[in-house]
């Protein structure tokens, strides 16, 4: 495993290859893989011993790249403008050409852009998004700082980017199709998401 600071465009190459990162954003330290490469993403199930049937987050490095993945109707339009880049995971109805493990069975995709430049630079540069997990063992607790993330995760990185997450909360999770649900509450409430779609 390497550990940066910055990332050079071999690091980028590491992960268009298949690499695993694990980088702080504004929730919490989160896995990345490249999305579109499934041996990365078999890594990622295993590294994170999640079942296969629950999609990863696609995270990507601007918002104007959601419409490349995703359908995007008017609330959903209002919910990115308002939220994104920030603390919360959109689900909408995935393109037809995404790859198979990126959509839920219900054809959704859940779709993120962080607001930490550090990573909008790298998933950028990168020319693809990633599949961005919470870096932690399914069903324990999210880890905030690099060395916990090295304490546990060693030998299955190839690169860890040295800091810490800021807020420490996962993000809001809602799910926009002809109605609007939230599924998990983060420092962006339910109450302030529904204040701008009505």
């Amino acid at each position: 495993m390497k550990r940066i600071k910055n990332y050079s465009e071999e690091d980028l190459i590491t992960i268009r290859n298949g690499g695993l990162i694990a980088f702080p954003t504004e929730t919490v330290y989160g896995f990345g893989v490249i999305f579109d490469d499934k041996k990365a993403y078999d890594r990622l199930i295993e590294v994170k011993r999640r079942p296969p049937d629950k999609p990863f987050t696609l995270m990507c490095g601007k918002t104007s790249d959601i419409e490349k993945y995703a359908y995007i109707n008017e609330t959903a339009k209002r919910i990115i403008n308002v939220f994104l880049p920030g603390e919360l995971t959109i689900i909408l109805k995935g393109k037809e050409d995404l790859p198979s493990w990126v959509i839920s069975k219900e054809g959704n995709v859940g779709i993120r852009v962080p607001n930490n430049k550090f990573i909008q630079d790298f998933i950028n540069d990168l020319g693809k998004p990633m599949l961005v997990p919470s870096a932690n063992r399914s069903g324990e607790p999210p880890l905030n700082k690099a060395q916990e993330v090295a304490s546990i995760f060693e030998n299955e990185l190839d690169l860890l980017v040295e800091g810490e997450a800021t807020s420490k909360v996962p993000s809001t999770i809602v799910l926009v199709d002809n109605d609007v649900k939230i599924l998990r509450e983060g420092r962006i409430s339910k109450e302030q998401i529904l204040s701008v779609i009505k």
